[in-house]
């Protein structure tokens, strides 16, 4: 509410930062990811020395075992296929009940992705998501646009990380073979290297940013036991739904894993990606601005 006095500040700075989120998303920046990065950077061995790194470990693969983001691997298996390139793993080939498990899982995650979407869609078009309350001038049509939008910019900065580690190895001539790709490395390594990681806080930044947006589009403000549950599930189904599941499903695997499959099997393309250029001098203006510079104290 605008009128709701915050520390006494004015509407303008209120819009910017209690509004649009930029408070939450430089808190988010810095308190929940960056500094952790850098000190994870630093300390390696000491930042996994204790249980919770420990329980966390668990808690990720639980989450890969229960399969739900297993539809990223028949994305991985086809990437493979079309690039010629084979899938490093330790892993023996699957055989017997282990290819059925694995396999099954996988439908099970592509049936998951679908009725996320499905539910997501259906409610952006009704206006039943958070988006037509934030922002009720955004039509349906455009919602469903921005949604894509932004999860694309994500997708893209994901990939961007892979593809410039990945062409770090590489000499300097064979990092890029387009106008764009020789542009984005020159500007990438130049001088002693500062561009990489000050691409990471920019890249942070702009992801965090691109989420935020992105939960406005996929979580729902029905109302469980009003009879406007979505499909017409259980009020218990729609109260789960009202967590954000479907969102969480539908940016893991469109917007975050599919991109860094796609940048590892492809790097140079990524490189030679004029969107990659210019997104590139975006998280390098972001961290210019220094709103994320706490992260190095």
């Amino acid at each position: 509410d605008p009128k709701v006095d915050v520390l006494g500040l004015p509407d303008g700075v209120k819009f910017v930062f209690l509004d649009i989120g930029l408070a939450s998303i430089i808190f988010t920046c810095i308190l929940g990811q960056l500094t952790t990065q850098v000190n994870a950077s630093h300390q390696m061995i000491d930042y996994i020395n204790n249980y919770f790194a420990l329980f966390t470990l668990y808690v990720a693969m639980t989450v890969e075992f229960s399969g739900v983001m297993h539809s990223s691997y028949l994305i991985q298996n086809i990437l493979s296929a079309i690039s010629g390139k084979p899938i490093q793993t330790n892993e023996p080939p699957k055989t017997g009940f282990t290819f059925a498990f694995f396999w099954g899982r996988v439908l099970m995650s592509l049936a998951i992705l679908g009725f996320s979407l499905a539910v997501t869609l259906v409610a952006l078009f009704n206006g039943d998501t958070s988006v037509s309350i934030k922002y009720p001038s955004i039509s349906p049509g455009l919602a469903v646009f921005l949604l894509f939008f932004f999860m694309s910019i994500v997708g893209m900065l994901e990939g961007m990380q892979i593809a410039f580690f990945a062409v770090a190895k590489l000499p300097a001539d064979q990092r890029g073979t387009s106008m764009f790709g020789k542009k984005t490395c020159n500007l990438l390594f130049a001088g002693n290297g500062q561009n990489l990681p000050g691409f990471m806080i920019g890249r942070q930044l702009t992801v965090v940013c691109s989420f935020f947006l992105v939960g406005s589009f996929t979580s729902l403000t029905i109302v469980p036991g009003e009879g406007n549950n979505i499909f017409g599930v259980s009020d218990g189904a729609q109260a789960f739904l009202n967590y954000g599941f479907q969102g969480a499903v539908i940016t893991t695997i469109l917007a975050s894993i599919s991109w860094q499959l796609a940048a590892s099997a492809y790097p140079i393309a990524f490189l030679n990606n004029p969107i990659t250029y210019v997104l590139l001098c975006v998280a390098l203006f972001l961290e210019f601005t220094g709103l994320c510079a706490g992260a190095w104290v």
